[in-house]
């Protein structure tokens, strides 16, 4: 059948709806998958059956010009921050020819006597002088000196001089070493200020004192017995009131209780024999003056305890203690040698030495001055 046969009328063939008008809204590049396994019908009108439409298929919009090289360039990420311009090197105005040297010059090493206290020795850290001491060979061990010494002397006599007089008169001076041994003790262990610490042991010296002159002399061991337990009782409630952390609280209670403890047993010279206080008081002295010589360490031990004990002897035969008084000066040497091994180790302050290295000696020497004493007695 020809055209004119199927539009008699001269009619505009029918333009037949279009499946696919839909897709030219799609989004920009969207291009929809033709399934090849379906088969395209035909559903509009049309005067024959077997006129089939030709599809005509949308073309693809042209891909926009790349330039070149923008796949591969570098993009910054969007929350980077662009790196300052750089400053332009000046060029030098003329270049010294310096040679190389033939051998790396030794440096210069100059430790100063004290350096920033730090808690480990690692690299980029200052080291404490301790640290250094150990990495050279050297002892962390400095005596307190001729200064502290002198206090020490000086202490000593007002304790033989107030012994001598009577137990009022001892409780001046004795009062002094009690404050300075507590005040010593906590800077010693590196704890300062420690103002409640160290009222607590001064306190407890002070009431082991007042029970002494209560209770008599006889009594004495009572006395700084009963003092030193109700202090320790008395330190742990209050530790364990402390809102600080659970190792901070134990090295509080230890440090209390030791520098309490110092400071009452410290009274022992007003328990003890009033000849022996003098023979032990000047056996400190004389014990703490010969350390300073500058001799070798061995030798300067040596020449210490002969001080005390040669002052024991003179002592004694002032006092009618007699003989038995080189003795207990031996013996207050010694444990004056002791308090000045604890004020010097590991590179102590000046403080500590002013405090610590001036009372220790005479604390530490007051057991042996009481006990001997009622022996010797």
């Amino acid at each position: 059948m020809s055209s004119d046969q199927q539009h008699p009328y001269g009619e505009q063939p029918y333009d037949p709806y279009d499946p696919y008008a839909g897709q030219r809204h799609q989004p920009y590049g969207y291009q929809e998958q033709e399934d090849p396994h379906v088969t395209q019908t035909w559903e509009g009108q049309t005067w024959d059956t077997q006129y089939q439409p030709v599809v005509r298929q949308q073309a693809a919009p042209p891909a926009p010009p790349v330039a070149y090289g923008a796949d591969t360039a570098y993009h910054p990420p969007q929350d980077a921050h662009a790196l300052p311009p750089e400053a332009p090197v000046p060029a030098p105005d003329h270049v010294t020819y310096q040679p190389a040297p033939t051998a790396d010059p030794a440096p210069a090493y100059s430790v100063p006597p004290y350096s920033a206290p730090t808690t480990s020795g690692g690299r980029g850290t200052a080291l404490t002088a301790a640290q250094r001491a150990r990495a050279e060979g050297r002892s962390p061990v400095i005596e307190p000196g001729l200064r502290p010494a002198a206090l020490t002397a000086v202490l000593g006599v007002l304790l033989a001089g107030g012994a001598a007089l009577g137990s009022y008169a001892l409780v001046v001076p004795l009062v002094l070493l009690q404050a300075v041994t507590a005040a010593g003790w906590f800077r010693l262990n590196g704890m300062w200020p420690a103002r409640q610490g160290i009222a607590l042991a001064f306190a407890g010296g002070v009431t082991a004192d007042i029970a002494l002159l209560v209770a008599g002399r006889e009594n004495a061991p009572a006395a700084i017995i009963g003092t030193l337990g109700v202090w320790v009782l008395l330190t742990l409630v209050l530790q364990l009131r402390s809102h600080a952390d659970p190792d901070e609280r134990m090295y509080g209670l230890m440090a209390t209780v030791a520098s309490a403890a110092l400071t009452i047993v410290a009274a022992g010279h007003l328990g003890a024999d009033p000849d022996a206080v003098v023979v032990g008081g000047l056996a400190v002295a004389a014990t703490a003056v010969a350390r300073t010589l500058p001799l070798p360490g061995p030798a300067s031990l040596v020449v210490a305890l002969l001080a005390a004990a040669g002052a024991g002897i003179a002592a004694g035969g002032v006092t009618g203690l007699g003989s038995p008084g080189a003795l207990l000066g031996l013996a207050a040497g010694v444990c004056a040698l002791v308090g000045l091994r604890a004020a010097s180790y590991d590179y102590p302050s000046t403080f500590v030495h002013m405090t610590a290295g001036v009372a220790l000696p005479l604390t530490a020497a007051a057991p042996a001055v009481y006990l001997l004493g009622r022996a010797l007695g």
